[in-house]
């Protein structure tokens, strides 16, 4: 069990940084109509060769087009997991407010928490945003 636990967080990890990048380039293109890499270098405060590598490796993996000094697009790939990060993003966010963490608290563990979040725990997190604690009256 625990080699399969150290394999997942490896896993998770691998893709969490492609997972932040399309989620915020998204967010900049809806925000600004388009998102070029001197965005996502202030956003992410890294420099622009870190950005290009990672860019790179984005296209290389079928997430985004671009050309030198052009925009940055996403692919239908792209989009649909950056819109998956987004809504798991979101459903720990609110679940974590609704265990009463601070909003502030919230958005910032909800940033590592979401790459790590099982389908089955999001999920159950899912049911007690919509229906209320199990087994409690309450409804929320």
């Amino acid at each position: 069990m625990a080699g399969r636990t150290h394999q997942r967080t490896r896993e998770d990890h691998a893709s969490e940084l492609a997972e932040d990048y399309v989620e915020a380039i998204a967010e900049v293109i809806d925000r600004r109509g388009v998102c070029r890499a001197a965005d996502l270098v202030r956003l992410f405060g890294v420099t622009h060769a870190t950005v290009n590598n990672t860019v790179a490796r984005l296209q290389r993996d079928g997430l985004v087009t671009t050309s030198p000094y052009q925009p940055i697009e996403l692919t239908a790939l792209g989009r649909r997991l950056a819109m998956q990060a987004k809504q798991r993003h979101e459903i720990v966010e609110a679940f974590l407010i609704r265990l009463g963490v601070s909003p502030q608290t919230a958005a910032i563990d909800s940033e590592g928490i979401e790459h790590h979040v099982s389908k089955e725990t999001l999920e159950a997190m899912k049911q007690v945003l919509e229906h209320g604690w199990p087994g409690s009256a309450s409804q929320g």
